[in-house]
């Protein structure tokens, strides 16, 4: 069967070849194997722009699997998280897919909760699967992982965490802390208590940082037993803030360092009768889809995980330099109904 598209013929019976859109062009195999070459950004020619409308024209699709051969190569990603249960790990494993199949790679995951063991032979069994990199959402202080991947000359880059050696994508925590803690004094509270999330993480260190930066600039001295250590889950929220409002004297405020922790607040709250937004004022981290839904909408700090993902792949095809520096994107603080004034 023969179409027509734009006076350009071509035989659907057949694939398109780089040879028929080259002949249909004008110009050399070499110049269109260039020009559609998605690993590299596209040229705005006029030469360019004739390939790339021709080829559409005459439905040509590149044969990713014969071009990764030719280069030793798969094509594939691996992104290694701790469980996909977590939204934020699961919001960062997609956004990561999208930044990957621009570059014309594609994700796959595993899983290793947080045990070192684990997430070392969840590594193994990406790299026995030849994947071009590794992305890895897992690490923490001391985490030997990062250290063997550069050692072995592996391609890689961490997400949303960074050992502060190898390539990192990250959010500003610490700019991010500061926004919610200083949200909460702005709106007139004094006695604010932080769940930091777990202290082996940057990102919890960040967060707690960026909070004690908002109290000192407030001339604030926080209770220390109102800063607790805590995993990121919602039943480490919930434990944390039945600690905080079965006592008489409780805080009037809560910044959670990440959204489920906050929903395990709200279940406390909502336990001890507590009217969040009204009784208690509360600020989450990361701003996942739920946040806004919530019956009492969620004041959280918004995590640029697009941005984050482009910047990962960015730093994870550099093959030319495997001591790229540590990248941040800017958190954004998205006021909503649980954060009040205090009263």
């Amino acid at each position: 069967m023969r179409s027509t598209r734009g006076g350009l013929t071509s035989d659907r019976t057949d694939a398109v070849t780089l040879r028929d859109v080259a002949k249909a062009a004008g110009v050399s195999i070499s110049t269109v194997s260039r020009v559609l070459d998605d690993r590299t950004a596209p040229s705005r020619s006029a030469t360019a722009v004739r390939v790339r409308e021709i080829a559409e024209q005459l439905g040509y699709r590149r044969n990713t699997f014969a071009s990764n051969l030719r280069r030793g190569a798969t094509a594939t990603i691996g992104v290694l998280v701790p469980r996909l249960s977590d939204t934020v790990m699961a919001l960062m494993f997609e956004a990561l897919g999208r930044a990957a199949g621009k570059h014309g790679y594609y994700a796959i995951v595993a899983t290793s909760g947080d045990d070192p063991t684990d997430e070392w032979n969840a590594a193994q069994s990406l790299l026995e699967r030849n994947v071009d990199g590794v992305v890895l959402a897992t690490s923490r202080n001391e985490d030997p992982l990062p250290a063997h991947l550069r050692d072995n000359g592996i391609p890689h880059v961490l997400v949303l965490r960074t050992d502060n050696e190898s390539p990192s994508s990250i959010g500003d925590d610490e700019t991010g802390g500061y926004l919610a803690v200083r949200h909460l004094i702005d709106l007139g509270h004094t006695d604010i208590a932080v769940l930091s999330g777990p202290l082996f993480t940057s990102s919890a260190i960040g967060r707690l940082a960026g909070a004690r930066r908002a109290f000192t600039e407030a001339g604030l001295e926080p209770d220390p037993d109102w800063t607790i250590e805590t995993g990121y889950g919602i039943e480490a929220g919930a434990v944390a803030g039945n600690q905080l409002l079965e006592d008489s004297k409780r805080p009037t405020a809560v910044f959670a360092a990440n959204d489920n922790l906050a929903l395990g607040v709200l279940s406390a709250a909502h336990r001890h009768q507590l009217m969040v937004g009204h009784d208690l004022s509360l600020v989450g981290y990361n701003d996942i889809p739920l946040a806004q839904l919530l019956p009492v909408p969620l004041t959280s700090v918004h995590t640029a995980f697009d941005q984050i993902a482009s910047t990962a792949m960015d730093l994870l095809l550099d093959r030319t330099d495997n001591t790229s520096p540590i990248k941040m994107a800017l958190p954004t603080l998205i006021p909503r109904q649980s954060s009040g004034r205090l009263r």
